[in-house]
């Protein structure tokens, strides 16, 4: 039996979710609710002791990190392959998971403001310090702290957008062989890109993700969301109610 505890709206999520869907695999699914801490509850943080999102349950067995997650279920689930067939190829594919995985940072000063922040912007002083013990990584504390009282600024979200179009300079060269990041097929390097070229075109840099300025990335990214599996994973609007 597998279950996915997850967020909606989370690019971890969306990831693991859409790795099911190329999989074909049934899965049950319970939402963890980020706005309200459910992430950092005693119930939540026993089966993943970080407090992040998504845990994967598998058999009994808890299994984190969504790129480690999708690897897993590919070799677990062989057919159909998400992984290139040579070692090579495999090592570039872990590469671009790697490289996407590092610019998390640039895409959740953009997520921060439309939901959580307005959440966390109302506790008081108190409430904030109770919230702030649940959150088992001092890292994470400080980044709730920071959206609660000093939200990031309009320089900052520029320097962040920036980062991020240079993964979509990097995706256009990558892509010019086969229409692939890795290899001549769809991968799983491709589908760790998919959430943060979502928020990249839906909000942050949507003029960027077009045939004039990256024709290879919004062709590779039309071919994606033609996929039946992508409709099945429920990507939906970030900036929905």
């Amino acid at each position: 039996m597998i279950i996915l505890h997850h967020g909606s709206r989370s690019s971890a999520s969306r990831r693991v979710r859409l790795c099911l869907e190329e999989k074909g695999l049934r899965y049950e699914g319970h939402v963890v609710d980020m706005a309200k801490m459910e992430h950092h509850s005693p119930e939540y943080l026993k089966i993943n002791p970080l407090g992040v999102i998504p845990t994967l349950i598998h058999d009994g067995k808890p299994l984190h990190e969504s790129g480690t997650i999708c690897e897993y279920l590919d070799e677990t689930y062989p057919d159909p392959p998400l992984r290139p067939d040579t070692p090579f190829e495999r090592a570039e594919m872990r590469n671009w998971i790697r490289h996407i995985d590092g610019l998390i940072g640039n895409l959740i000063i953009f997520n921060w403001r439309h939901h959580l922040q307005k959440t966390a912007s109302q506790w008081t002083d108190a409430e904030l310090a109770e919230k702030l013990k649940s959150i088992p990584s001092k890292e994470r504390q400080e980044a709730w702290l920071r959206v609660a009282r000093k939200p990031y600024t309009e320089e900052e979200r520029d320097a962040a957008r920036g980062k991020l179009v240079v993964l979509l300079d990097k995706m256009e060269d990558a892509l010019k062989p086969s229409g692939w990041l890795v290899g001549k097929a769809y991968s799983i390097a491709d589908i760790a890109a998919a959430p943060f070229v979502k928020r990249i075109d839906e909000e942050i840099a949507p003029d960027e993700v077009t045939a004039q300025k990256h024709p290879r990335v919004n062709e590779w990214w039309t071919k994606l969301q033609e996929r039946p599996a992508f409709l099945r994973a429920d990507f939906g609007p970030f900036l929905g109610p």
